[in-house]
């Protein structure tokens, strides 16, 4: 899992400040993972993702986005509660998430969302 800043977020994701439009800027699909190292949900939730990183591995990616250190980021994308999870499928517009969703939800979005 990598971490994102605003300007990899840009070359990776999204590129807000050229694009009017969502183009996904990736060749998986993804899950961005808006957090802090505060927050509880968002560390029940870290190691379900590790394992999700893993066992999807080549076929979604995951990123995690510290909203701490990338404020400017997270206010581009309105995020006011965490976790948020960003769902990042190829071809169609991201689904926005808010809270900790338990592994076997994610895997549900993963499979209905990303990989459809």
């Amino acid at each position: 899992m990598e971490n994102l800043t605003i300007q990899t977020f840009k070359e990776k994701v999204f590129n807000f400040e050229i694009n009017q439009e969502w183009k996904y800027e990736g060749n998986l699909p993804c899950i961005i993972d808006f957090y802090a190292d505060w927050c509880g949900p968002c560390k029940m939730v870290a190691p379900i993702l590790e394992q999700l990183s893993e066992e999807y591995k080549d076929k979604i990616v995951i990123y995690k986005v510290d909203t701490e250190e990338e404020q400017e980021l997270s206010a581009a994308f309105g995020i006011r509660s965490i976790p948020t999870m960003l769902f990042v499928p190829l071809t169609d517009k991201p689904k926005l998430s808010t809270g900790a969703l338990p592994k076997a939800e994610l895997i549900k979005v993963i499979n209905d969302i990303l990989l459809k």
